[in-house]
């Protein structure tokens, strides 16, 4: 299990803003824990039954040991360890993988599942990694195919040797949308889940003196979690995909860990992040992660084109580029200048 940590944080993208809700007749209940490699919290509003939070943790524990490509036992490693053999997994599991290919096929292959071997040949996970061979970089590059995957039922069969799929950039959204499921099957419909730069907002607040979440985009890099933009939301999810989450420098040149699988390097298109505002976080998570690899202009329109979406683009210069609904539909604060 877990270790609950005795403190109260944001994500690293992304910020829930209590500044000026003022609690009326019940105070929320938080609490907060440690997995995915980052800080998670589960607020709950009108209830003060812990013991929904903690299944909701417990919820995390699960999907952590079925999604994580490092966990020894968990599906994924199973998968990318017996390539060529069809491998039985749990059913959320193929369902995550599902999902994982049918953004493969929306993105035009800018969002792939089977990247493993390029993120773990990365490593961008701590500020003294090291820049790979290009050659290095090409034979991993070689791998990632999520065309290679096959699933039948609950079995799932990765055909390409070296291939590796990591559903990083799915898991945190899908296991939001689950806990959130979850606490609505108990009847619980007003509450803020925070899985890191995952946000996911049920419903308004309630006993509250205001019913939607004012929640903040970080500013590019800024050491103090500043936010660059605040919006406001009720029973959506927010997310957000930068490149000052994690990255290493070496020579002078920032490597941040959302990869390019056209080049096989980190994605190099002036952007610093994207946030997506929509009602499903897994779609969030995938769109974030799309929309940054397809660049401003491309993004910008294709987020554009999407139902229900909303997307605020931060180019590394630090300008705001948002889709229409930003400032009408998302009531929406810049606090650049």
């Amino acid at each position: 299990m877990k270790k609950f940590l005795a403190l109260l944080t944001a994500g690293a993208l992304l910020c829930p803003l209590l500044t000026g809700c003022q609690y009326r007749d019940t105070e929320p209940v938080t609490k907060t824990g440690l997995y995915f490699d980052t800080v998670i919290s589960v607020t709950l509003y009108g209830s003060d039954k812990e013991s929904y939070i903690d299944e909701c943790f417990a919820m995390a524990d699960r999907y952590e040991s079925y999604f994580s490509a490092t966990l020894e036992d968990s599906d994924v490693s199973k998968i990318n360890e017996n390539v060529g053999t069809p491998v039985t997994v749990h059913e959320e599991t193929a369902e995550l993988i599902r999902k994982g290919q049918e953004y493969y096929e929306i993105s035009g292959g800018k969002f792939d599942i089977t990247i493993g071997a390029l993120t773990s040949l990365w490593n961008i996970s701590h500020s003294d990694g090291t820049v790979p061979s290009p050659e290095a970089i090409s034979r991993a590059l070689a791998t990632v195919d999520a065309e290679n995957v096959i699933i039948d039922g609950n079995q799932v069969t990765l055909t390409t040797p070296g291939s590796a799929i990591d559903l990083g950039g799915i898991a945190k959204g899908y296991i939001a949308d689950q806990m959130k499921a979850y606490l609505n099957s108990q009847g619980i419909t007003s509450g803020l889940i925070d899985l890191g730069g995952n946000i996911l907002a049920l419903g308004p607040k309630e006993h509250q003196d205001t019913a939607s979440y004012t929640i903040g985009i970080q500013k590019p890099f800024a050491d103090d979690g500043d936010p660059i933009a605040a919006i406001e939301v009720t029973d959506q999810s927010v997310v957000t995909s930068g490149i000052y989450q994690r990255y290493f420098e070496s020579d002078g040149v920032l490597y941040h860990h959302i990869l390019d699988t056209a080049t096989g390097y980190p994605c190099d298109n002036g952007l610093a992040s994207v946030t997506i505002i929509n009602n499903s976080s897994v779609d969030g998570d995938a769109l974030s992660t799309t929309c940054f690899a397809m660049g401003l202009s491309d993004g910008l329109a294709f987020a554009e084109s999407l139902p229900d979406t909303e997307a605020i683009f931060i180019t590394t210069d630090g300008e705001l580029h948002c889709t229409s609904g930003i400032g009408t539909t998302i009531p929406f604060l810049d606090l650049s200048s």
